[in-house]
């Protein structure tokens, strides 16, 4: 694959580059369109794929899992420390008014931070 991934590399760096012509191009592009059209290429890109699929997959489940574990257990313990500072107060043992203490920063942002 590396092979390949080079010389197409370079071909599209001279269709990109080359000041040939619409001819010069034309015929560039159809050359590039059979290569990776044919069966070779295409079975690696297939394997490729497979390959995306079978060992990329765990990994990025296994990061997603993680990402969500550690985000639950952040709003769990935000969840807890909101409601023990939103518990409302007395003023003083002679008012009847209720104090409120203020929540804090959004504890939606706390919790989703990195």
């Amino acid at each position: 694959m590396g092979k390949l991934g080079f010389l197409a590399g370079m071909a599209a760096g001279y269709v990109l580059g080359a000041r040939a012509g619409k001819q010069r191009y034309a015929q560039i592009k159809t050359v590039s369109g059979k290569v990776w059209n044919s069966a070779p290429v295409q079975k690696q890109v297939a394997t490729a794929k497979e390959a995306a699929k079978t060992k990329a997959a765990p990994v990025v489940a296994d990061l997603v899992g993680d990402a969500a574990k550690q985000a639950a257990e952040r709003l769990r313990a935000q969840r807890t420390v909101t409601s023990e500072v939103a518990t409302p107060t007395r003023q003083s043992a002679s008012s009847d008014a209720w104090v409120t203490p203020p929540a804090g920063p959004d504890p939606w942002a706390q919790a989703t931070r990195p």
